[in-house]
């Protein structure tokens, strides 16, 4: 008697979780989409513009432009593939075409486009095809992705004047392609430098560019 009565109690609690899991996914996407629309509509009230750079892996890409007092929010994602929502495991098998980027908004009374392409070209290397150090794989690609005509032609033309002047010793091979859908990368990952200022990976990769950039930031951060 004792086992029918404890079977059927113990089906129910196992099957609790399960009936909760569903909603509580359907709830987080719907918390995602409302703070992606309100985001959207201050940043149209701000006058603020977007701009989307790939240049490695993006902890480093966004912790970079995250240093500019015009850059009003940096959001590491995934743009430029074939899978729908992907995840990062999927991007990691380099299958998807999707590149690491970071989706930046920023004032363009304070700081120009031409200026953040300026910091792009810097703070990596865009003569490595599909590479940035030990980083290898299509998602580490050098790309700008524009969102308009000006952005595109002042990508074009940055590229043009840097083969000319030398600066690189190879070509620079970065992309200049139309934006994409971009998706959001997981939450570990958003403003993962503030979260993680000890990290090995940042000692070795990051902290260097930004020592390099210094000055850099600090005559951007003035000018505004």
């Amino acid at each position: 008697m004792k086992i029918r009565i404890l079977l059927p109690l113990l089906s129910f609690a196992l099957a609790v979780p399960l009936l909760a899991e569903e909603p509580a996914t359907k709830a987080t996407d719907a918390t995602k989409a409302a703070t992606k629309a309100a985001t959207e509509a201050l940043a149209e009230t701000a006058g603020l513009e977007k701009a989307t750079f790939g240049g490695g892996c993006f902890w480093c890409t966004e912790g970079i432009f995250e240093k500019l007092d015009a850059v009003k929010d940096a959001k590491s994602g995934y743009t430029g593939g074939k899978t729908k929502d992907p995840t990062y495991e999927q991007i990691c098998t380099g299958d998807t075409g999707h590149a690491e980027v970071v989706e930046l908004l920023y004032d363009p009374k304070k700081i120009t486009f031409e200026q953040l392409l300026d910091i792009h070209f810097k703070s990596h290397d865009p003569t490595t095809l599909n590479r940035q150090g030990n980083d290898v794989g299509t998602q580490y690609r050098s790309v700008v992705f524009y969102h308009n005509e000006a952005q595109k032609v002042a990508a074009e033309k940055a590229i043009k004047a840097l083969d000319k002047s030398g600066t690189f010793k190879n070509p620079v091979v970065t992309e200049v392609k139309p934006v994409a859908v971009f998706y959001e990368a997981e939450e570990y990952h958003q403003d993962f430098q503030k979260k993680n200022p000890g990290h090995g990976y940042l000692r070795h990769s990051l902290n260097p560019k930004l020592k390099k950039l210094e000055d850099t930031f600090k005559q951007m951060n003035e000018d505004r």
